[in-house]
Protein backbone atom coordinates (compact mmCIF):
# COMPACT_ATOMS: atom_id res chain seq x y z
CA UNK A 1 0.00 0.00 0.00
CA UNK A 2 1.72 3.53 -0.57
CA UNK A 3 1.96 6.37 1.31
CA UNK A 4 -1.05 8.28 -0.20
CA UNK A 5 -3.51 5.40 0.41
CA UNK A 6 -2.46 5.57 4.19
CA UNK A 7 -2.62 9.32 4.63
CA UNK A 8 -6.36 8.47 2.88
CA UNK A 9 -6.93 5.98 5.77
CA UNK A 10 -5.74 7.56 8.34
CA UNK A 11 -7.42 10.96 7.35
CA UNK A 12 -10.54 8.77 7.27
CA UNK A 13 -9.86 7.50 10.66
CA UNK A 14 -9.22 11.25 11.92
CA UNK A 15 -12.32 12.49 10.68
CA UNK A 16 -15.19 10.21 12.45
CA UNK A 17 -16.74 12.48 15.10
CA UNK A 18 -18.19 10.40 17.97
CA UNK A 19 -21.42 11.48 18.14
CA UNK A 20 -20.89 12.90 21.59
CA UNK A 21 -17.68 14.94 20.50
CA UNK A 22 -18.21 18.16 18.52
CA UNK A 23 -15.11 20.19 16.99
CA UNK A 24 -15.39 23.33 16.12
CA UNK A 25 -12.99 25.99 14.33
CA UNK A 26 -12.34 29.35 16.29
CA UNK A 27 -13.52 31.16 13.14
CA UNK A 28 -15.91 28.09 12.49
CA UNK A 29 -20.16 29.50 12.43
CA UNK A 30 -21.98 26.67 13.88
CA UNK A 31 -25.77 26.32 14.03
CA UNK A 32 -28.02 25.65 16.81
CA UNK A 33 -30.36 26.37 19.50
CA UNK A 34 -29.84 27.85 22.98
CA UNK A 35 -31.89 26.38 25.86
CA UNK A 36 -35.62 27.07 25.89
CA UNK A 37 -35.74 29.52 28.69
CA UNK A 38 -32.79 31.42 27.48
CA UNK A 39 -33.25 35.18 28.47
CA UNK A 40 -33.08 37.71 25.86
CA UNK A 41 -33.15 41.22 26.75
CA UNK A 42 -31.70 44.40 26.30
CA UNK A 43 -29.88 46.69 28.40
CA UNK A 44 -29.44 50.23 29.46
CA UNK A 45 -28.60 52.59 32.81
CA UNK A 46 -30.78 55.35 34.52
CA UNK A 47 -28.28 58.01 33.96
CA UNK A 48 -28.15 57.61 30.31
CA UNK A 49 -31.48 57.01 29.33
CA UNK A 50 -33.80 58.72 31.53
CA UNK A 51 -33.17 62.65 31.49
CA UNK A 52 -35.79 64.38 33.69
CA UNK A 53 -32.37 65.18 35.83
CA UNK A 54 -34.33 67.49 38.71
CA UNK A 55 -37.72 66.64 37.76
CA UNK A 56 -40.31 65.56 40.90
CA UNK A 57 -38.15 65.90 43.66
CA UNK A 58 -35.07 63.97 42.00
CA UNK A 59 -31.60 64.68 43.56
CA UNK A 60 -28.44 65.07 41.98
CA UNK A 61 -26.46 62.27 40.90
CA UNK A 62 -22.08 62.55 40.54
CA UNK A 63 -22.88 62.35 37.36
CA UNK A 64 -25.64 65.27 37.20
CA UNK A 65 -22.27 67.15 39.00
CA UNK A 66 -19.77 65.84 36.69
CA UNK A 67 -21.66 66.68 33.29
CA UNK A 68 -22.76 70.15 34.53
CA UNK A 69 -19.38 70.87 35.35
CA UNK A 70 -18.60 70.40 31.82
CA UNK A 71 -16.29 67.14 32.10
CA UNK A 72 -18.23 65.68 29.20
CA UNK A 73 -16.95 65.69 25.93
CA UNK A 74 -18.79 68.39 23.52
CA UNK A 75 -20.50 70.26 26.70
CA UNK A 76 -22.87 66.76 27.02
CA UNK A 77 -25.23 66.12 29.96
CA UNK A 78 -27.85 63.47 30.80
CA UNK A 79 -29.99 66.09 31.33
CA UNK A 80 -32.64 64.97 29.09
CA UNK A 81 -30.57 61.89 27.60
CA UNK A 82 -33.27 59.60 25.21
CA UNK A 83 -36.05 61.57 27.87
CA UNK A 84 -37.19 57.92 28.98
CA UNK A 85 -38.69 59.62 32.17
CA UNK A 86 -40.95 60.57 29.86
CA UNK A 87 -41.25 57.90 27.01
CA UNK A 88 -40.82 54.84 29.20
CA UNK A 89 -43.72 53.45 27.22
CA UNK A 90 -42.15 53.76 24.05
CA UNK A 91 -39.03 51.71 25.55
CA UNK A 92 -41.26 49.08 26.04
CA UNK A 93 -42.43 49.37 22.73
CA UNK A 94 -39.62 48.83 21.17
CA UNK A 95 -38.66 46.15 23.42
CA UNK A 96 -41.75 44.38 22.71
CA UNK A 97 -41.06 44.61 18.82
CA UNK A 98 -38.06 42.76 19.00
CA UNK A 99 -39.39 39.54 21.14
CA UNK A 100 -37.18 40.53 24.11
CA UNK A 101 -38.45 38.67 27.13
CA UNK A 102 -36.52 40.41 29.86
CA UNK A 103 -35.43 44.21 30.09
CA UNK A 104 -32.76 45.33 32.16
CA UNK A 105 -32.63 49.09 33.29
CA UNK A 106 -31.04 50.56 36.40
CA UNK A 107 -33.15 52.59 38.99
CA UNK A 108 -31.82 55.86 39.78
CA UNK A 109 -31.05 55.83 43.78
CA UNK A 110 -31.21 59.50 44.09
CA UNK A 111 -34.92 59.55 42.30
CA UNK A 112 -35.93 57.37 44.65
CA UNK A 113 -34.12 58.78 47.58
CA UNK A 114 -32.85 62.49 46.30
CA UNK A 115 -30.44 62.51 49.55
CA UNK A 116 -29.23 59.05 49.70
CA UNK A 117 -30.74 58.00 52.62
CA UNK A 118 -34.15 56.45 53.68
CA UNK A 119 -35.18 59.42 55.60
CA UNK A 120 -36.75 60.71 52.52
CA UNK A 121 -38.77 58.91 49.86
CA UNK A 122 -39.50 60.30 46.75
CA UNK A 123 -42.97 58.97 46.03
CA UNK A 124 -42.75 60.59 42.60
CA UNK A 125 -39.99 58.10 41.72
CA UNK A 126 -41.13 55.22 43.42
CA UNK A 127 -44.43 55.61 41.14
CA UNK A 128 -42.19 56.12 38.02
CA UNK A 129 -40.84 52.50 38.34
CA UNK A 130 -43.67 51.12 39.21
CA UNK A 131 -45.29 52.33 36.17
CA UNK A 132 -42.30 51.06 33.53
CA UNK A 133 -42.42 47.74 35.45
CA UNK A 134 -45.92 47.45 35.63
CA UNK A 135 -45.69 48.79 31.52
CA UNK A 136 -43.20 45.96 31.16
CA UNK A 137 -45.48 42.66 32.12
CA UNK A 138 -48.37 43.96 30.62
CA UNK A 139 -46.57 43.55 27.41
CA UNK A 140 -45.09 40.12 28.54
CA UNK A 141 -41.25 41.25 29.43
CA UNK A 142 -39.63 40.62 32.87
CA UNK A 143 -38.19 43.05 34.26
CA UNK A 144 -33.98 42.77 35.07
CA UNK A 145 -33.30 45.13 37.70
CA UNK A 146 -30.15 46.71 38.36
CA UNK A 147 -29.50 49.07 42.05
CA UNK A 148 -26.60 50.53 41.39
CA UNK A 149 -25.54 51.57 37.54
CA UNK A 150 -22.51 54.14 39.12
CA UNK A 151 -25.08 57.07 40.29
CA UNK A 152 -24.52 57.37 43.41
CA UNK A 153 -26.82 60.51 44.76
CA UNK A 154 -23.87 63.58 45.34
CA UNK A 155 -25.79 64.16 49.29
CA UNK A 156 -23.64 60.99 49.70
CA UNK A 157 -20.44 61.95 48.40
CA UNK A 158 -20.66 65.40 49.95
CA UNK A 159 -21.62 64.16 53.18
CA UNK A 160 -18.76 61.34 53.37
CA UNK A 161 -16.91 61.12 49.79
CA UNK A 162 -19.65 58.11 48.68
CA UNK A 163 -17.62 54.88 48.33
CA UNK A 164 -14.55 55.51 50.30
CA UNK A 165 -16.51 55.45 53.19
CA UNK A 166 -18.02 52.71 54.89
CA UNK A 167 -20.90 54.34 55.67
CA UNK A 168 -22.36 54.11 52.69
CA UNK A 169 -22.60 50.27 53.23
CA UNK A 170 -25.72 51.32 55.64
CA UNK A 171 -27.40 53.64 53.19
CA UNK A 172 -26.87 51.13 49.87
CA UNK A 173 -28.76 48.78 52.42
CA UNK A 174 -31.54 50.97 53.30
CA UNK A 175 -31.86 51.48 49.80
CA UNK A 176 -32.10 48.06 48.60
CA UNK A 177 -34.56 47.08 51.14
CA UNK A 178 -37.04 50.26 50.29
CA UNK A 179 -36.74 48.86 46.00
CA UNK A 180 -37.15 45.17 46.98
CA UNK A 181 -40.42 46.47 48.67
CA UNK A 182 -41.72 48.58 47.08
CA UNK A 183 -40.80 46.27 43.08
CA UNK A 184 -39.77 43.03 44.04
CA UNK A 185 -43.34 41.67 44.17
CA UNK A 186 -43.15 41.96 40.29
CA UNK A 187 -39.42 41.88 39.84
CA UNK A 188 -37.74 39.02 40.44
CA UNK A 189 -34.49 39.13 38.94
CA UNK A 190 -31.83 42.20 40.52
CA UNK A 191 -28.26 43.34 40.02
CA UNK A 192 -27.13 44.87 43.02
CA UNK A 193 -24.14 46.38 41.38
CA UNK A 194 -23.36 47.13 37.62
CA UNK A 195 -19.57 46.43 36.83
CA UNK A 196 -17.62 48.06 40.36
CA UNK A 197 -14.18 47.73 38.54
CA UNK A 198 -15.28 50.53 36.79
CA UNK A 199 -17.06 52.57 39.57
CA UNK A 200 -13.66 51.88 41.90
CA UNK A 201 -11.05 52.35 38.78
CA UNK A 202 -12.46 55.40 37.06
CA UNK A 203 -14.96 56.86 39.78
CA UNK A 204 -12.60 57.10 42.59
CA UNK A 205 -9.02 56.00 40.70
CA UNK A 206 -8.68 58.32 37.43
CA UNK A 207 -9.39 61.90 36.66
CA UNK A 208 -13.45 62.16 36.13
CA UNK A 209 -13.29 62.82 40.42
CA UNK A 210 -11.37 65.75 41.06
CA UNK A 211 -11.97 65.32 44.90
CA UNK A 212 -10.00 62.47 45.92
CA UNK A 213 -6.44 63.01 46.28
CA UNK A 214 -5.23 59.14 47.14
CA UNK A 215 -4.02 57.67 44.01
CA UNK A 216 -3.41 54.08 43.97
CA UNK A 217 -5.67 53.75 47.19
CA UNK A 218 -8.87 54.87 47.13
CA UNK A 219 -9.74 53.20 44.17
CA UNK A 220 -8.62 49.98 46.43
CA UNK A 221 -11.26 51.12 49.41
CA UNK A 222 -13.91 52.08 47.02
CA UNK A 223 -13.87 48.37 46.17
CA UNK A 224 -13.72 46.74 49.20
CA UNK A 225 -17.11 49.02 50.48
CA UNK A 226 -18.47 48.41 47.23
CA UNK A 227 -18.30 44.68 48.03
CA UNK A 228 -19.66 45.03 51.53
CA UNK A 229 -22.69 47.04 49.84
CA UNK A 230 -23.28 43.91 47.70
CA UNK A 231 -23.26 41.63 50.72
CA UNK A 232 -25.07 43.24 52.88
CA UNK A 233 -27.98 44.01 49.74
CA UNK A 234 -27.36 40.37 48.68
CA UNK A 235 -28.19 39.20 52.68
CA UNK A 236 -31.29 41.62 53.56
CA UNK A 237 -33.02 40.28 50.23
CA UNK A 238 -32.08 36.82 51.59
CA UNK A 239 -32.99 36.99 54.79
CA UNK A 240 -36.33 39.52 54.70
CA UNK A 241 -37.80 38.84 51.44
CA UNK A 242 -36.61 35.29 49.24
CA UNK A 243 -39.25 33.41 50.70
CA UNK A 244 -41.97 35.51 49.89
CA UNK A 245 -40.63 37.11 46.56
CA UNK A 246 -38.98 34.05 45.08
CA UNK A 247 -36.42 35.99 42.96
CA UNK A 248 -32.47 35.51 41.88
CA UNK A 249 -30.40 38.26 43.02
CA UNK A 250 -26.25 38.70 41.90
CA UNK A 251 -23.34 40.72 40.95
CA UNK A 252 -22.47 41.96 37.30
CA UNK A 253 -18.85 42.17 36.41
CA UNK A 254 -16.73 43.22 33.42
CA UNK A 255 -13.42 42.39 32.48
CA UNK A 256 -11.32 42.18 29.08
CA UNK A 257 -9.78 38.61 28.18
CA UNK A 258 -6.29 38.66 28.51
CA UNK A 259 -3.92 37.27 25.97
CA UNK A 260 0.05 36.88 26.04
CA UNK A 261 1.31 38.76 23.44
CA UNK A 262 4.37 36.39 23.03
CA UNK A 263 2.69 32.90 24.47
CA UNK A 264 5.82 30.97 24.42
CA UNK A 265 7.29 33.46 26.68
CA UNK A 266 6.42 32.23 30.35
CA UNK A 267 6.28 35.98 31.85
CA UNK A 268 3.71 37.44 29.35
CA UNK A 269 1.78 34.34 30.08
CA UNK A 270 1.77 35.06 33.52
CA UNK A 271 1.07 38.25 33.00
CA UNK A 272 -1.97 37.87 31.09
CA UNK A 273 -3.10 35.59 34.03
CA UNK A 274 -2.47 38.75 36.48
CA UNK A 275 -4.29 40.95 34.63
CA UNK A 276 -7.68 38.75 34.69
CA UNK A 277 -7.26 38.57 38.29
CA UNK A 278 -6.84 42.31 38.95
CA UNK A 279 -9.60 42.95 36.53
CA UNK A 280 -12.39 40.51 37.39
CA UNK A 281 -10.58 38.38 40.32
CA UNK A 282 -10.87 41.38 42.16
CA UNK A 283 -14.38 41.18 42.55
CA UNK A 284 -15.42 37.44 41.76
CA UNK A 285 -13.02 36.11 44.01
CA UNK A 286 -14.25 37.45 47.03
CA UNK A 287 -17.77 36.87 45.73
CA UNK A 288 -17.36 33.28 44.47
CA UNK A 289 -14.50 32.27 46.42
CA UNK A 290 -13.80 34.04 49.34
CA UNK A 291 -11.13 36.96 49.65
CA UNK A 292 -9.12 39.07 46.78
CA UNK A 293 -6.99 36.81 44.63
CA UNK A 294 -3.43 35.93 46.23
CA UNK A 295 -1.39 38.03 43.12
CA UNK A 296 -3.33 40.90 44.27
CA UNK A 297 -2.43 40.84 47.67
CA UNK A 298 1.31 39.97 46.90
CA UNK A 299 1.69 42.91 44.94
CA UNK A 300 -0.06 45.78 46.39
CA UNK A 301 1.49 44.69 49.51
CA UNK A 302 4.92 44.74 48.28
CA UNK A 303 4.77 47.66 46.70
CA UNK A 304 3.16 49.45 49.60
CA UNK A 305 5.90 47.98 51.74
CA UNK A 306 8.31 49.90 49.17
CA UNK A 307 6.74 52.91 49.35
CA UNK A 308 7.30 52.69 53.02
CA UNK A 309 3.54 51.59 54.10
CA UNK A 310 2.82 49.63 57.12
CA UNK A 311 0.03 48.38 55.73
CA UNK A 312 -1.34 47.61 51.91
CA UNK A 313 -3.27 50.07 49.82
CA UNK A 314 -5.33 46.80 49.20
CA UNK A 315 -7.47 46.59 52.51
CA UNK A 316 -7.82 43.61 54.04
CA UNK A 317 -11.08 41.61 54.91
CA UNK A 318 -11.76 40.14 58.11
CA UNK A 319 -12.58 36.01 57.99
CA UNK A 320 -15.84 37.19 59.26
CA UNK A 321 -16.17 39.50 56.46
CA UNK A 322 -15.21 36.47 54.06
CA UNK A 323 -17.74 34.26 55.02
CA UNK A 324 -20.32 37.00 54.55
CA UNK A 325 -19.39 38.06 51.03
CA UNK A 326 -18.40 34.77 50.07
CA UNK A 327 -21.35 33.13 48.02
CA UNK A 328 -23.02 36.49 47.74
CA UNK A 329 -24.66 35.96 44.10
CA UNK A 330 -27.31 33.51 42.88
CA UNK A 331 -25.53 33.55 38.98
CA UNK A 332 -22.16 35.51 37.51
CA UNK A 333 -23.57 38.90 36.11
CA UNK A 334 -21.18 39.16 33.15
CA UNK A 335 -20.63 42.13 30.56
CA UNK A 336 -18.02 41.57 27.94
CA UNK A 337 -16.84 43.87 24.66
CA UNK A 338 -13.12 43.17 23.89
CA UNK A 339 -9.86 41.86 24.50
CA UNK A 340 -6.34 42.78 25.38
CA UNK A 341 -2.95 41.13 24.92
CA UNK A 342 -0.62 41.33 27.47
CA UNK A 343 3.41 41.60 27.93
CA UNK A 344 5.11 41.65 31.29
CA UNK A 345 6.86 44.61 32.45
CA UNK A 346 8.71 45.78 35.86
CA UNK A 347 7.00 48.88 36.55
CA UNK A 348 8.18 51.21 39.38
CA UNK A 349 7.61 50.69 42.57
CA UNK A 350 7.83 53.62 44.04
CA UNK A 351 4.54 55.39 42.77
CA UNK A 352 0.98 54.19 44.27
CA UNK A 353 -0.72 53.42 40.96
CA UNK A 354 -3.48 50.42 39.56
CA UNK A 355 -1.15 50.20 36.46
CA UNK A 356 2.01 50.06 38.47
CA UNK A 357 0.55 47.26 40.68
CA UNK A 358 0.20 44.76 38.10
CA UNK A 359 3.35 44.93 36.08
CA UNK A 360 2.13 44.74 32.82
CA UNK A 361 1.63 46.23 29.49
CA UNK A 362 -1.32 46.36 27.45
CA UNK A 363 -2.00 46.56 24.01
CA UNK A 364 -4.33 46.03 20.92
CA UNK A 365 -3.38 44.61 17.40
CA UNK A 366 -3.94 46.85 14.48
CA UNK A 367 -5.47 44.48 12.66
CA UNK A 368 -8.14 43.51 14.96
CA UNK A 369 -11.23 45.39 13.75
CA UNK A 370 -12.05 48.61 15.07
CA UNK A 371 -15.67 50.21 16.64
CA UNK A 372 -16.58 54.00 17.33
CA UNK A 373 -15.07 53.51 20.05
CA UNK A 374 -10.96 53.73 20.68
CA UNK A 375 -10.90 50.59 23.34
CA UNK A 376 -13.72 48.37 21.76
CA UNK A 377 -11.89 46.29 19.39
CA UNK A 378 -14.03 43.29 17.88
CA UNK A 379 -12.66 40.27 18.58
CA UNK A 380 -15.44 37.32 18.88
CA UNK A 381 -13.27 34.30 19.69
CA UNK A 382 -12.36 36.61 23.07
CA UNK A 383 -15.71 35.79 24.01
CA UNK A 384 -15.63 32.07 24.51
CA UNK A 385 -11.95 32.05 26.16
CA UNK A 386 -13.34 34.51 28.97
CA UNK A 387 -16.66 31.96 29.65
CA UNK A 388 -14.67 29.25 30.04
CA UNK A 389 -12.72 31.01 32.48
CA UNK A 390 -15.17 31.84 34.23
CA UNK A 391 -16.53 28.02 34.18
CA UNK A 392 -13.26 26.89 35.65
CA UNK A 393 -12.19 29.28 38.00
CA UNK A 394 -15.87 29.90 39.39
CA UNK A 395 -16.68 26.36 39.77
CA UNK A 396 -19.38 26.59 36.72
CA UNK A 397 -21.64 29.19 37.73
CA UNK A 398 -24.69 29.60 36.36
CA UNK A 399 -24.04 32.82 33.64
CA UNK A 400 -26.34 35.75 32.64
CA UNK A 401 -24.36 37.71 29.76
CA UNK A 402 -25.76 41.42 31.02
CA UNK A 403 -24.17 43.70 28.67
CA UNK A 404 -22.59 43.12 25.34
CA UNK A 405 -22.65 45.41 21.84
CA UNK A 406 -20.99 47.62 19.70
CA UNK A 407 -20.12 51.47 18.64
CA UNK A 408 -20.02 53.51 15.65
CA UNK A 409 -20.08 57.50 15.07
CA UNK A 410 -22.16 57.65 12.26
CA UNK A 411 -25.76 56.79 13.45
CA UNK A 412 -26.33 54.56 10.56
CA UNK A 413 -29.39 52.61 9.90
CA UNK A 414 -27.75 50.11 7.90
CA UNK A 415 -25.36 48.89 10.86
CA UNK A 416 -23.51 45.96 9.24
CA UNK A 417 -21.36 46.28 11.37
CA UNK A 418 -23.30 45.82 14.60
CA UNK A 419 -25.01 43.13 12.71
CA UNK A 420 -21.70 41.47 12.14
CA UNK A 421 -20.41 41.73 15.73
CA UNK A 422 -23.77 40.53 17.17
CA UNK A 423 -23.75 37.55 14.91
CA UNK A 424 -20.61 36.85 15.76
CA UNK A 425 -20.18 37.21 19.29
CA UNK A 426 -23.41 35.44 19.47
CA UNK A 427 -21.98 32.07 17.72
CA UNK A 428 -19.50 32.49 20.45
CA UNK A 429 -21.58 32.38 23.11
CA UNK A 430 -23.51 29.24 21.38
CA UNK A 431 -20.37 27.21 21.04
CA UNK A 432 -20.07 27.82 24.77
CA UNK A 433 -23.16 26.63 25.80
CA UNK A 434 -23.40 23.24 23.07
CA UNK A 435 -19.85 22.44 22.63
CA UNK A 436 -18.48 23.44 26.30
CA UNK A 437 -20.92 22.79 28.24
CA UNK A 438 -21.03 26.41 29.51
CA UNK A 439 -24.32 27.05 32.23
CA UNK A 440 -25.01 30.44 30.25
CA UNK A 441 -29.14 31.25 30.65
CA UNK A 442 -28.99 34.71 29.41
CA UNK A 443 -27.97 37.32 26.95
CA UNK A 444 -28.41 40.90 27.09
CA UNK A 445 -27.85 43.32 23.91
CA UNK A 446 -25.92 46.69 24.88
CA UNK A 447 -27.54 48.87 24.22
CA UNK A 448 -31.41 49.34 23.37
CA UNK A 449 -31.12 52.60 21.93
CA UNK A 450 -28.14 55.26 21.44
CA UNK A 451 -27.46 57.11 24.69
CA UNK A 452 -25.62 59.33 27.02
CA UNK A 453 -22.14 57.35 26.78
CA UNK A 454 -20.49 58.89 29.26
CA UNK A 455 -17.32 60.82 29.36
CA UNK A 456 -18.15 60.74 25.36
CA UNK A 457 -21.36 61.88 25.54
CA UNK A 458 -23.50 61.61 22.27
CA UNK A 459 -20.55 60.83 20.22
CA UNK A 460 -20.81 56.92 20.32
CA UNK A 461 -23.49 55.03 19.83
CA UNK A 462 -24.26 51.40 20.62
CA UNK A 463 -28.16 51.44 20.34
CA UNK A 464 -30.14 49.08 18.41
CA UNK A 465 -32.53 51.86 18.15
CA UNK A 466 -31.53 55.17 16.49
CA UNK A 467 -32.05 58.24 19.00
CA UNK A 468 -31.95 62.08 17.55
CA UNK A 469 -30.81 63.95 20.03
CA UNK A 470 -30.81 67.07 17.77
CA UNK A 471 -34.60 66.85 17.95
CA UNK A 472 -36.52 67.65 20.90
CA UNK A 473 -38.72 65.05 21.02
CA UNK A 474 -36.07 62.74 21.01
CA UNK A 475 -37.25 60.27 18.04
CA UNK A 476 -36.32 56.81 18.03
CA UNK A 477 -35.69 54.70 14.68
CA UNK A 478 -35.26 51.05 14.39
CA UNK A 479 -31.77 50.05 12.89
CA UNK A 480 -30.68 47.10 10.73
CA UNK A 481 -29.73 45.07 13.63
CA UNK A 482 -32.74 45.56 15.63
CA UNK A 483 -34.31 43.40 13.03
CA UNK A 484 -31.51 40.92 12.98
CA UNK A 485 -31.37 41.03 16.40
CA UNK A 486 -35.36 40.02 16.08
CA UNK A 487 -34.88 37.51 14.58
CA UNK A 488 -32.11 35.41 16.31
CA UNK A 489 -34.48 35.87 19.76
CA UNK A 490 -37.56 34.27 17.44
CA UNK A 491 -35.37 31.32 16.53
CA UNK A 492 -33.64 31.23 19.76
CA UNK A 493 -30.15 30.86 18.52
CA UNK A 494 -29.11 30.41 14.64
CA UNK A 495 -30.85 28.70 12.31
CA UNK A 496 -29.25 28.81 8.47
CA UNK A 497 -31.85 31.49 7.93
CA UNK A 498 -30.35 34.09 10.26
CA UNK A 499 -27.21 34.43 8.43
CA UNK A 500 -27.08 37.30 6.85
CA UNK A 501 -25.98 37.30 3.06
CA UNK A 502 -22.77 39.21 2.15
CA UNK A 503 -23.40 43.04 1.72
CA UNK A 504 -21.98 45.62 -0.63
CA UNK A 505 -23.46 48.03 1.40
CA UNK A 506 -21.04 50.33 2.35
CA UNK A 507 -21.76 51.57 6.09
CA UNK A 508 -18.39 51.65 8.85
CA UNK A 509 -16.69 49.61 6.04
CA UNK A 510 -13.66 50.82 7.11
CA UNK A 511 -14.09 49.87 10.43
CA UNK A 512 -15.90 46.35 9.76
CA UNK A 513 -15.68 43.61 6.86
CA UNK A 514 -18.90 41.96 5.31
CA UNK A 515 -20.70 39.89 6.93
CA UNK A 516 -19.64 36.43 5.91
CA UNK A 517 -19.68 33.74 7.39
CA UNK A 518 -16.67 31.08 6.88
CA UNK A 519 -17.84 27.70 7.56
CA UNK A 520 -15.29 25.55 5.97
CA UNK A 521 -13.98 23.75 8.66
CA UNK A 522 -10.57 22.24 9.12
CA UNK A 523 -12.07 18.93 8.07
CA UNK A 524 -13.66 20.54 4.96
CA UNK A 525 -10.05 21.58 4.39
CA UNK A 526 -8.14 18.12 4.89
CA UNK A 527 -10.36 16.38 2.45
CA UNK A 528 -9.82 18.65 -0.15
CA UNK A 529 -6.51 18.16 0.37
CA UNK A 530 -6.85 14.51 -0.05
CA UNK A 531 -8.25 14.60 -3.01
CA UNK A 532 -6.28 16.65 -4.68
CA UNK A 533 -3.47 14.54 -3.64
CA UNK A 534 -5.23 11.48 -5.23
CA UNK A 535 -5.72 13.27 -8.32
CA UNK A 536 -1.93 14.28 -8.45
CA UNK A 537 -1.28 10.92 -7.89
CA UNK A 538 -3.30 9.61 -11.00
CA UNK A 539 -2.42 12.28 -12.89
CA UNK A 540 1.70 11.60 -12.15
CA UNK A 541 1.32 7.86 -12.68
CA UNK A 542 -0.75 8.48 -15.95
CA UNK A 543 2.53 11.64 -17.02
CA UNK A 544 5.02 8.37 -16.16
CA UNK A 545 3.55 6.09 -18.63
CA UNK A 546 2.81 8.47 -21.05
CA UNK A 547 6.54 9.65 -21.02
CA UNK A 548 8.48 6.37 -19.74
Amino acid sequence: MGPLYILLITTFLFSVESKNVIVAEEDEFIFGKFRDDFVWATATAAYQIEGGWDEDGKGPSVWDTIAHKGHILNGDTGDVACDSYHKYEEDVAMNKAMGVNHYRFSIAWSRVLPNGTIDNINQAGIDYYNNLINELIASGIEPMVTLFHWDIPQALEDKYGGWLDEKVVEDFGNYARLCFESFGDRVKFWITLNEPYIVSRVHYGLWINMIHTKPGQDLYTAGHNLLKGHALAYHIYKDEFDAQQKGKIGITLNSEWFEPKKPNVPRDVEAASRAIEFYLGWFANPVFLGDYPEVMKKSIGEKSKAQNRTVSRLPEFTQKEIDYIKGTSDFFGLNFYTAQQVAHRDLPDKFPSFVFDMDLIKTQPRDWLESGSSWLKVVPWAFRKILTHVKTKYNNPIIYVTENGVSDRNGSLVDEHRIYFHKMYLNELLKAYLLDDIDVRGYAAWSLMDNFEWQVGYTERFGLYHVDFENENTPRTPKASSVYFSEIIRNNGFLESTVPPNSTEETDSTQFPPTTTNNCSRLQIMWIAVFSAIFLDYFSTFFTKVVY
